[in-house]
């Protein structure tokens, strides 16, 4: 079939240069950082995104907001205890796209793709959905998305007013935002 014509094509993701920005917000403000990749790539046939895996690392969470590394320190050890991602347990949170289709009309810069996937976290696997922007540049991708998660859903859930009466201005916020901008190369 016609099938043939456009050859399949994969790329990996370069995770040196690929960035996920991570923001926690709480009554009071927020918290931001990075986090890295371990590993991840995806495939095409023709324009149509057919398999993406990617690893992160989530024993590289690092925290910018706070200047003192002090509670920068405190902070990230919070974050990695089991009452967050139980990091020791759960070193590695994975996404695996299962679909995804092309935005019809997309403007440049604007998401083209409409990518939906498996996130496991804390070894809890949840369908999610998001819009990304994927631009192809001969042997290069350069990618772009923010995903909102519902933290609770992965059993996150210290800080949660979902779960917990009585935490007035310590309530952390159930859904929290990785900023994803991402390089690949064949």
């Amino acid at each position: 079939g016609f099938g043939y014509l456009f050859a399949q094509n994969n790329y990996r993701l370069l995770t040196e240069q690929s960035k996920i920005k991570w923001i926690g917000k709480k009554f009071l403000g927020a918290h931001w950082g990075w986090v890295k990749f371990r590993s991840g790539s995806i495939e095409f046939d023709g324009n149509k995104i057919i398999s993406g895996n990617f690893e992160v690392d989530m024993n590289t969470i690092e925290n910018e907001d706070l200047k003192e590394k002090e509670y920068r320190d405190k902070l990230i050890r919070h974050l990695k205890s089991d009452d967050f991602f139980s990091v020791a347990k759960f070193p590695t949170a994975k996404f695996v796209i299962t679909h995804s289709t092309p935005i019809k009309n997309a403007k440049t810069g604007e998401p083209n793709y409409a990518i939906t996937g498996k996130m496991t976290i804390k070894g809890i696997t949840q369908t999610i959905s998001f819009p990304a922007t994927i631009n192809v540049q001969g042997n290069k991708i350069q990618g772009k998305a923010t995903l909102e998660i519902d933290r609770t859903k992965f059993d996150v859930r210290y800080g949660s007013g979902s779960f917990f009466d009585n935490l007035g201005d310590n309530v952390i916020y159930d859904n929290f935002t990785l900023e994803l901008d991402l390089y690949f190369e064949k």
